[in-house]
């Protein structure tokens, strides 16, 4: 192992050397070192949230970061802990806006999922005494596609058969509940008619005579349900947009919590400021007076 020896003359030429050494000289060397103290981590560190269900952006922090500390050009810890101040303030109120933009999210794709998830009838149509289940289930699209659902049924049976017979009327009785409704009556009013034959018509031309008036019953009531339902549909598309448009504004609870803590950092960042412009007019040379405290309270 051999040791260097360091000269007498080397040991005084360095010396010279740091002696001349006194930093940047230009004001773009000042800025350039200035800067430096921008580009650590820590503060980013602390103030950027780096979690499992949620990822800020480290490198849009320290750009805001970076963007305040030229414009407001703080000299000293004092100043530059104020600056970090409106940055962090700042950074934090645009939080807000995100948190408020997820709550709206979950207030309008939540409610809009409940009432997709509800049962398109309701079942206590088929069990009231007080209503005719056909006449409510026309009310609303789907029940109109229930009631043309039920009558093409009845139709395929018929053309099938040649005629509507009494298990078909059952059939159509046991789809609302077991309860006489204004389809199964007038059907069975139908098959009364012509099976009373009071025009004395011979079988065949009873039957056929009976089939087609049927046809034209169901016929007459499909097209009406066709046309029923458009304008149910749009209707019910127009209810949707407004309660989705409701839903925009989250609850009352959530609304005075994001504005509650809004106010808190807005109050930070305006302090933070006031601080700072003082003391950078006092800097200056310029006489500042005390700030005036005001006390509020709430009544």
């Amino acid at each position: 192992m051999t040791t260097k020896v360091v000269s007498l003359e080397k040991i005084e030429s360095n010396r010279r050397n740091a002696r001349r050494s006194t930093g940047p000289r230009t004001e773009e060397g000042k800025s350039i070192a200035k800067m430096n103290a921008v580009k650590h981590g820590i503060l980013s560190g602390e103030v950027v949230v780096q979690g499992l269900g949620i990822q800020e952006h480290e490198g849009e922090f320290k750009a805001l970061r970076e963007r305040f500390w030229k414009s407001l050009a703080p000299v000293g810890p004092a100043e530059e802990l104020l600056v970090d101040r409106i940055v962090t303030a700042q950074w934090r109120l645009r939080r807000v806006l995100v948190a408020e933009t997820g709550e709206i999210a979950l207030s309008v794709e939540g409610g809009r999922w409940q009432r997709s998830n509800r049962e398109p009838i309701f079942r206590g149509i088929f069990l009231s005494e007080l209503h005719d289940p056909v006449v409510e289930l026309m009310k609303s699209s789907h029940g109109l596609h229930y009631l043309s659902y039920v009558l093409e049924t009845v139709l395929k049976e018929v053309v099938r058969d040649g005629e509507l017979t009494e298990a078909a009327v059952d059939r159509i009785r046991r789809r609302f509940g077991d309860k006489s409704n204004s389809m199964t009556r007038e059907l069975g009013e139908l098959r009364e008619k012509f099976t009373a034959n009071p025009d004395g018509l011979a079988p065949e031309v009873l039957k056929e005579n009976f089939r087609r008036a049927v046809v034209a019953y169901i016929e007459r009531e499909l097209n009406l349900y066709r046309q029923l339902r458009g304008e149910r549909q749009e209707r019910e598309e127009k209810e949707e947009a407004a309660r989705q448009a409701a839903d925009i504004l989250p609850g009352a609870d959530v609304l005075d919590k994001i504005m509650r803590y809004e106010t808190t950092l807005e109050r930070q960042l305006y302090r933070a400021m006031d601080q700072l412009e003082r003391l950078q007019r006092r800097r200056e040379g310029e006489e500042v007076p005390p700030p005036l405290n005001v006390e509020l309270s709430r009544g």
